[in-house]
């Protein structure tokens, strides 16, 4: 059997360069000044478009936002070389803007003694670990959006009823519970595993998802710009479809997207379901500039589009999910009247759709918990979670710090990340659990191959994990005392 071409990363050691708050000045480590620039220059030898790009980057990060897995090329000669790069503000305590900044990335680079055929294998593998690394860490965020979503939620329910502010988290909600979903096809994919079952749907809630979550689009922008478009519901009761909610929401936000930008006046954008000949049509319609025969005919091409800034995806995909639940779209339009995008699915004809079954369970509360986990807003949003449950939550930022917790307390459950630097998550739960065998180890984690449970590991869950998810592992592991 021929081996896989191995993908050698040089320097071996980090690019590393960090920014001063105050004067902006950069202080690169050796390996950053000979690929990507020097001290005074940092950013010389990228390309200009990717230059521009890392000084916005660099600028995003001092007002607290990080960006992470930023892929940017630099020019070395002929030869172009690929760089993977992660912009992170580092927070202090008397500043919320202009913090310091570190980057830290590496080079991706292919060994030359390879033939074009082990290249592009090569380049495939280097893509699936370049996407796994993206993956975990969009997990990490997620994780945060998610937690921080629930402590709003138990805020509001101390507090007055808030019904709009109510509308934005649960967007916020959905939309995080959307990009789990979508990372997680993407590491079904990257596993080779076969797509999981679609479930029967309710489409009038659906659609309310997504008019709430696209108000800001055709709602508040627009009136600011001195265009008003209003969004009607025509909504006939209809069966339940057979699907994937994220996948029907991507395309109704598409197209209620699309039509907002077909109406530069203002107008109004209809949405409508009807059962038709056993069939559930969803359409969108707007009041806009509409299309010509040539680019109707064109519209749902890979790569076509008539926006500045658009790139001719978004119609491609649609049709390809909706196709994926045995459906279609349909387009009318013309010039000057407005156009109609319609979903043709077929309807469950399952009569008989169970219920969703909710059991009152058991109250259980302080547990003493340990979290073990790298990353600083995870920590912070677990304990707070955990300790709005009524636990008592000690946290560590390393396994190495974690291990030194253990010697000097006794806990009821222990929550770690599994990849971290110095000691991984599963190594820091052997090393625990002989430490104190009887406690029981939650792994959390958002790495597309993390394994399952050993003597060591009580249960796997994957990151983001809502609190109930969390709650109810910890019960099934440790049981309640009367």
């Amino acid at each position: 059997m021929q081996s896989a071409p191995s993908i050698s990363q040089a320097p071996s050691e980090l690019l590393v360069v960090s920014f001063d708050p105050d004067t902006g000045d950069a202080a690169p480590n050796d390996e950053w000044i000979e690929l990507v620039g020097p001290a005074d220059d940092p950013f010389r030898h990228l390309s200009a478009e990717d230059e521009n790009l890392a000084r916005e980057l660099v600028q995003k990060a001092r007002s607290g936002r990080m960006t992470t897995g930023q892929v940017l090329f630099v020019a070395d000669g002929p030869r172009q070389r690929t760089v993977l790069l992660h912009f992170m503000p580092v927070h202090l305590s008397d500043r919320e803007e202009g913090l310091p900044v570190l980057i830290t990335g590496e080079l991706l680079e292919l060994s030359e003694s390879v033939n074009p055929a082990q290249t592009e294998q090569a380049r495939m593998a280097n893509l699936g670990q370049m996407t796994m690394g993206v993956a975990h860490n969009f997990n990490n965020l997620l994780s945060g959006i998610m937690g921080h979503t629930e402590l709003m939620r138990a805020a509001l329910s101390r507090d007055l009823d808030r019904e709009l502010l109510s509308e934005h988290v649960a967007s916020i909600e959905q939309a995080a519970s959307d990009g789990n979903h979508m990372i997680k096809k993407l590491q079904r994919h990257l596993r080779q595993e076969e797509k999981t079952a679609h479930v029967p749907l309710d489409l009038s809630g659906l659609i309310q998802d997504c008019v709430v979550f696209t108000r800001p689009y055709w709602y508040n922008e627009p009136r600011i710009q001195g265009r008003a478009i209003m969004v009607e519901q025509d909504l006939d009761s209809v069966p339940a479809i057979l699907g994937s909610a994220s996948d029907i929401r991507d395309v109704l936000v598409n197209l209620i997207l699309n039509a907002v930008q077909a109406m530069p006046q203002g107008g109004i954008i209809t949405v409508r379901t009807r059962l038709v000949q056993g069939r559930v049509r969803l359409s969108v319609a707007d009041t806009g500039t509409g299309m010509s025969a040539d680019v109707l005919a064109q519209v749902f091409d890979l790569g076509y589009t008539t926006k500045q800034e658009g790139n001719g995806v978004g119609l491609a995909v649609a049709r390809e999910k909706i196709r994926g639940h045995k459906g279609d779209i349909l387009v009318e339009s013309a010039l000057g009247e407005g156009t109609t995008f319609t979903l043709d699915l077929p309807a469950d004809t399952d009569d008989e759709v169970a219920p969703v079954r909710t059991t009152k369970q058991e109250h259980q509360s302080g547990l003493r918990v340990l979290v073990v986990d790298d990353e600083d807003r995870v920590r912070t949003v677990l304990g707070k979670l955990l300790t709005l449950k009524g636990h008592e939550v000690v946290d560590a930022p390393s396994g190495p710090a974690g291990l030194e917790i253990l010697q000097n307390g006794r806990f009821d459950v222990i929550i770690t990340d599994r990849a971290m630097p110095e000691m991984d998550g599963r190594e820091f739960a052997r090393r625990a659990h002989e430490m104190t065998p009887h406690t029981p180890i939650i792994l959390l984690t958002g790495d597309t191959f993390a394994g399952g449970t050993d003597e060591t590991i009580s249960t796997v869950l994957a990151k983001p994990c809502k609190i109930d998810t969390l709650t109810a592992a910890i019960r099934e592991l440790v049981p309640a005392t009367v």
